[in-house]
């Protein structure tokens, strides 16, 4: 609420009637001066990070304008935010780390800006009405900072020997760009990137433009036209060795193919570091006919574009299923990795959890698809990789869907036990109705987010069959069962 400032006057009973019946009609008007409006919830409450992610609003559309220098470490960068509002709100929260807000408008007009640790809260000049939407730009700069979780990873804006690398999951996107930063709040994505000369910066979906600049520079544009999560978005700059190629329609299924040029295909981009590019070419060059393989499995392949980044292993520790575009280092990049991280592109990037307690859907169902790649293509029945994963102790720490601890949401259970709840369901329905299940999961939810109990529901709702015990004792029981249920 704005304040005023006191002025001190004498009125007639009559005529302070009048005035106090004026006050209030503004008071309620909602335009500038007025208290229709609230401001948005600072977190979402979620299960394991409370305080992610903001209320009061719906993102719709970031478009990112950013410039990097690896000599100094500076990051230069515009965010216009396309959102709704779903209340009526006086102020609203972003996300940012670090970086310093040079400052921001809301609809075209300055707005107050005031910052607590990452959060940033904008006040408009008059409060926006519910079902309204609306267009906040943030710029900003300095140098990222490298984000360190509770398990020990890093993530954020890692710097590499030749440029950068941006990575989110689960809270690293606040390091590069404001935004609400929870998996429920997906958006669709430009960013536009200017670089030195000789380097290249990747991100998600399409590259609709590459320019040179007067002074050197090179900028690219990337769009990603489907919703993404936050944690989903990457930015990858250095030196790449690339190539090209294309998964047919035909074979792929309705992807959305908006930016896809041709239309004749899924483009597939795929890079590597110049120090990995020619040991990692030949699996690089595998990534459409694993896509393929998936798509007959899975479903159609839910996005416009498709391909992987290669980074050297001093860069990154880990492989992530970033949206359209995964990132691996040289000595994870092996075919079983790359089925899993090419599955989350169904699993956890189209179908995005509703909250991270939900985290095994993506990791259980990635993790399934290892075995049955293995058993398709390495003579390998999912039943012998689920009686290895039955006598391995590390999986029953704790239920996939109940981890203790944010520290824990990456561990065993999630990933192994989670894909044995999937082979418990292959095994009480059939492997016709788990086939069934396996395509028509991301359909339901394609681009949208679930709940495990969505996926309960969804499973219960396919067969007749009675899945209480897959439910009960393999999906959230706390011990491990007497034995294996054939």
């Amino acid at each position: 609420m704005n304040t005023r400032s006191r002025i001190r006057i004498r009125v007639r009973t009559g005529a302070l009637a009048v005035a106090l019946a004026l006050l209030a009609a503004a008071c309620t008007s909602g335009g500038s001066g007025g208290v229709k409006g609230t401001p948005g919830a600072a977190g979402l409450r979620d299960p394991y990070f409370p305080k992610q992610g903001n209320g009061g609003y719906d993102v719709r559309h970031y478009a990112l304008t950013l410039s990097y220098d690896p000599a100094s470490g500076r990051l230069d960068g515009r965010a216009e935010i396309t959102a709704e509002a779903t209340q009526d709100l006086s102020a609203f929260n972003l996300a940012l780390a670090g970086l310093t807000v040079r400052d921001a408008t809301v609809g075209g007009a300055p707005a107050a800006v005031n910052r607590a640790g990452n959060e940033l809260t904008l006040r408009p000049r008059e409060d926006i009405d519910k079902g309204t939407e609306f267009r906040a730009v943030v710029r900003y700069s300095g140098v990222p900072e490298t984000i360190t979780d509770s398990d020990g990873s890093k993530e954020g804006w890692l710097k590499t020997a030749d440029g950068a690398l941006a990575l989110g999951e689960p809270t690293g996107s606040m390091a590069w760009f404001p935004g609400n930063h929870h998996p429920s709040d997906k958006a669709a994505y430009d960013i536009t990137v200017t670089v030195p000369a000789g380097l290249t910066a990747l991100s998600n979906g399409v590259r609709t433009a590459e320019r040179k600049e007067a002074d050197g520079r090179t900028t690219s544009v990337w769009h990603a036209a489907e919703p993404m999560a936050s944690y989903l978005a990457m930015l990858a700059i250095g030196r790449y060795d690339t190539s090209t190629g294309t998964v047919p329609l035909g074979k792929t299924g309705s992807g959305s193919g908006s930016g896809s040029g041709s239309g004749s295909g899924i483009p597939v981009l795929s890079a590597a570091d110049p120090e990995v590019a020619a040991r990692t070419a030949a699996l690089r060059a595998r990534v459409p006919e694993i896509l393929d393989w998936q798509t007959e499995n899975f479903g159609p392949y839910p996005f416009a574009a498709a391909g992987v980044v290669v980074e050297r292993d001093d860069d990154i520790g880990y492989a992530l299923e970033t949206q359209t575009r995964p990132v691996f280092p040289a000595s994870s990049f092996d075919p079983s990795t790359l089925v899993h991280e090419l599955a989350h592109q169904w699993y956890g990037d189209s179908v995005t959890p509703a909250t991270w307690s939900d985290l095994w859907l993506n990791e259980g169902f990635a993790t399934y698809a290892e075995w049955l790649y293995a058993e398709d293509f390495g003579h390998t029945p999912a039943q012998k990789n689920f009686e290895k994963q039955y006598a391995n102790e590390d999986a029953w720490a704790y239920s996939p869907a109940r981890p203790p601890a944010a520290e824990d949401l990456f561990g065993t259970p999630v990933y192994e036990r989670g894909a044995m709840v999937l082979h418990r369901i292959r095994q009480v329905v059939g492997d016709d109705t788990f086939y069934e299940i396996l395509a028509g999961w991301p359909a339901k939810y394609r681009h949208a987010t679930a709940t495990t109990e969505d996926f309960t529901e969804y499973v219960d709702s396919m067969t007749e069959e009675d899945l209480s015990d897959v439910w009960d004792v393999w999906l959230y029981g706390d011990g491990k069962p007497a034995h294996i249920t054939d």
